[in-house]
């Protein structure tokens, strides 16, 4: 009896979560909700990109070497796709992260809004 309830707490619990994970991951529409947005590409960049790269248009990085993101979405033939082949591409003069899919997802879309408008 009692382990019969257990199992149903259980369940439910189960349950819920999954309802939680898939409401909070998708919109009514089927796009991905605040995971790729603006913000969540900029903390990532603060905390991964910022030592050597200059995040905001009128900053500065501490790396010479390392371009700005708002130079760096100004190239010609930037997109989404290659910041994403990029970030998930090993290079010499930057560190080798590791880093989902989303995550890159969200730096791309933060790095081509800084774009200045043509």
């Amino acid at each position: 009896m009692f382990r019969s309830i257990r199992v149903n707490i259980g369940l439910a619990i189960l349950i819920a979560l999954i309802a939680l994970f898939l409401v909070r991951v998708h919109n009514a529409d089927g796009s991905k909700l605040a995971a790729d947005g603006p913000l969540e590409g900029r903390r990532l960049a603060e905390a991964w990109c910022k030592p050597c790269h200059a995040i905001e248009p009128n900053l500065a990085g501490t790396s010479d070497q390392a371009p700005g993101f708002a130079a760096i979405a100004n190239r010609h033939g930037t997109t989404a796709l290659s910041l994403k082949v990029f970030l998930k591409t090993s290079h010499q003069n930057m560190p080798n992260l590791v880093i989902a899919p989303d995550q890159a997802d969200a730096l791309a879309n933060y790095i081509l809004g800084l774009k200045n408008p043509d």
